[in-house]
């Protein structure tokens, strides 16, 4: 029994020397032999990385990610959908990031003046066969409009993009155009009989 308990505490003072304390451990005793125990966490193992490509499920073309490193090493990898993020790398990205927003920047810049040209041109004439009082046969649709806006302006306008009240009187109507996600135009038509 003497020589149980020297094995324990030799093996305590073992643990001791790996930083290791009595609290961490459990003795096991079967009759003169003493086994220690100790838990261990299983490490996480994961890769942060940059998707080159959407991937369902997964995230978006250039969204940095914490992915596990099998997923990555047996698919992502392989496939050519990610790569690890390196420092050259993120330059790179935040290089291109600058590049793209100067590029919508620029695009919503030119949308800004040619809606300032839109609306400083004044009223669209559109001329129609009259019928019965303020009425006019047919109506006016946004193909007309972008035909006007083609004869007048030789300006080409996507009719996708015009969006006109149903007019199906002579009068004077706000027809939008929407020449950017935050740039909108807004152009006057002046509907009237022959």
């Amino acid at each position: 029994m003497a020589t149980a308990t020297v094995t324990a505490a030799s093996t305590l003072s073992w643990l001791h020397s790996f930083g290791g304390t009595p609290n961490e451990t459990t003795k096991v005793a079967d009759k003169n032999r003493v086994f220690v125990v100790f838990a261990q966490k299983k490490a996480k193992k994961t890769r942060k990385i940059i998707l080159k490509e959407d991937v369902e499920y997964l995230g978006k073309k250039g969204q940095l990610l914490d992915v596990k490193a099998g997923y990555f090493r047996n698919y992502l990898l392989p496939t050519g959908k990610a790569q690890i993020i390196t420092s050259s790398l993120l330059k790179e990205m935040k290089m291109e990031e600058e590049r793209i927003e100067a590029e919508k920047q620029r695009v919503k810049e030119g949308a800004q003046q040619l809606a300032l040209i839109f609306e400083t041109v004044g009223a669209f004439k559109v001329k129609r066969k009259g019928g019965k009082g303020k009425q006019i046969f047919g109506s006016v649709t946004a193909q007309d409009l972008v035909d006007i806006i083609k004869a007048q302006l030789q300006r080409d306008v996507d009719k996708r993009i015009v969006f006109l009240p149903e007019i199906r009187e002579t009068g004077e109507y706000v027809a939008e155009l929407k020449l950017h996600p935050e740039v909108t135009a807004r152009v006057r038509i002046n509907v009237y009989a022959n």
